[in-house]
């Protein structure tokens, strides 16, 4: 892993595979670390000729942190939301997409396949939006357009969001990670409770910063939603979504596909909101034959 100045800031990053090879811009969601791309993935998408860069989005994980700024009460932020009061923000998911485009400059890649999950979904659309000239291709993964009339989450999926740990200590967090995990994964398809709680503790050594999360989750809701925007994406789109997902339901994904242009749907059978071990393979097929079909000899 390394840091690297972009857009401003300091960002963690990591590399798998040949440099010389056409990239790929791997981007987490809201809370999560660059390995909420599994490593097992990204090896797995490199081994098919990828250069895969997965990264901290700013004020979380390695990443620089904005501790500056306040925490937001989120109860507060939604009790303004039903009386017509937009939020302030310290940051905008415009600027987490900036973010992106600068890793990818300051890296010397002029363009790369760009892949961004949940939250990370939306901070692609961004850049394939404000930063077309960067992307060979974009894929958004179980993610939305923010439209406010699609069908929210579960109850339960959605306190995952906002919920923190009774327990506070290390082992307290790492099972309330795994509790999480479960409410909004894909049933019969995860790994095992002891490997979800071995990748919560591996997930809470490296860094555990959920004050950065509440303003992730600000930025969401201040930025609002992008049913204008897409519209005008014109990279080479692929959205990928699971038929139960009970955070960002399956409409979610329907709705981003039908705003962007020439998009492509793909729906995952089983998937929940995750990236398990039981789905890779199929995901990964996705993801080589959407970027072969988009592949340009000007990829670094």
């Amino acid at each position: 892993m390394a840091k690297i100045t972009a857009n401003g800031i300091s960002i963690e990053y990591e590399e798998t595979g040949d440099k010389n090879a056409p990239a790929f811009l791997l981007i987490s969601g809201l809370g999560s670390q660059l390995i909420g791309w599994p490593t097992a993935f990204a090896e797995m998408l490199a081994s098919e000729g990828f250069r895969v860069i997965r990264f901290d989005n700013r004020d979380i994980g390695l990443s620089q942190y904005f501790d500056d700024q306040p925490v937001p009460d989120m109860a507060n932020v939604f009790a303004d939301l039903k009386e017509g009061i937009k939020p302030t923000a310290p940051y905008m998911l415009e600027d987490m997409a900036a973010d992106a485009a600068g890793l990818l400059d300051a890296l010397g890649i002029d363009k790369a396949h760009v892949a961004g999950m949940s939250m990370g979904g939306m901070i692609a659309q961004l850049v394939a939006a404000n930063h077309p000239e960067k992307c060979l291709s974009m894929t958004s993964v179980m993610s939305t357009s923010s439209r406010g009339s699609l069908p929210p989450g579960t109850p339960e999926a959605t306190a995952v969001l906002t919920t923190v740990a009774e327990d506070q200590s290390r082992e307290g967090r790492a099972r309330h990670k795994v509790k999480g995990k479960k409410i909004t994964g894909s049933p019969g398809f995860q790994a095992s409770d002891e490997e979800l709680y071995e990748e919560a503790l591996a997930d809470i050594d490296r860094a555990y910063h959920p004050e950065g999360q509440a303003r992730q989750y600000l930025a969401i809701i201040a930025s609002g939603s992008r049913t204008w925007l897409l519209p005008k994406i014109t990279v080479p789109t692929m959205v990928l979504h699971g038929d139960i997902d009970p955070l960002v339901p399956r409409e979610a994904g329907l709705d981003t596909a039908e705003l962007i242009p020439n998009a492509s749907y793909v729906e995952v059978k089983g998937m929940g909101h995750d990236i398990p071990p039981g789905h890779y393979q199929e995901i990964l097929g996705h993801f080589v034959a959407h970027a072969q079909a988009n592949a340009s000899t000007d990829a670094a």
